[in-house]
């Protein structure tokens, strides 16, 4: 099996407490997020190993709803969210590194493993254009985050990192 992968940084500046917060905080993702048009919170309690959802976004023109789990939680260090769709599976790994009290470079890395040899739809997906319209959803993902926790307001605003 071939694994695919994209990777993206962004320099928050918000302590990494806050950005947790914010990253976590799956009841107003839709808000804060641009790219998500809907969260369906499918169990109860804290952000925590096991914690479920269902995510609806747009991507390439196309309105998908995934269901995710979360994998790992090291709050506020390190989380991961895996997902399974068409046989493909998601893994993306969130990484918050502290540079000062308040400042946080956020990592997220996404990766795919197609089923069986198949290349898939996410293969294509992380291929040549595909790849760049992950790379630019999660880099509007960190964005629409850093938006939130420095103030500038919801969904959509903010710059690249």
């Amino acid at each position: 099996m071939t694994t695919k992968s994209v990777a993206v940084e962004h320099r928050i500046a918000a302590s990494a407490v806050r950005v947790w917060e914010a990253m976590t905080d799956l009841r107003d993702m839709a808000r804060v997020l641009s790219g998500v048009e809907k969260v369906e919170v499918l169990t109860d309690g804290p952000f925590r190993v096991g914690t479920r959802w269902r995510e609806t976004r747009r991507m390439l023109g196309k309105e998908a709803t995934e269901e995710m789990y979360v994998t790992a939680s090291e709050p506020p260090g390190r989380y991961v969210v895996e997902a399974d769709s068409q046989g493909t599976h998601y893994v993306s790994e969130f990484t918050l590194q502290p540079l000062g009290p308040e400042t946080t470079v956020v990592r997220m890395t996404f990766s795919a493993v197609p089923p069986g040899g198949a290349m898939g739809l996410l293969a294509k997906v992380l291929g040549g254009l595909g790849a760049r319209a992950v790379r630019k959803a999660i880099a509007r993902d960190l964005a629409d985050i850093a938006a939130e926790v420095e103030g500038r307001g919801a969904g959509g605003g903010g710059g690249t990192g």
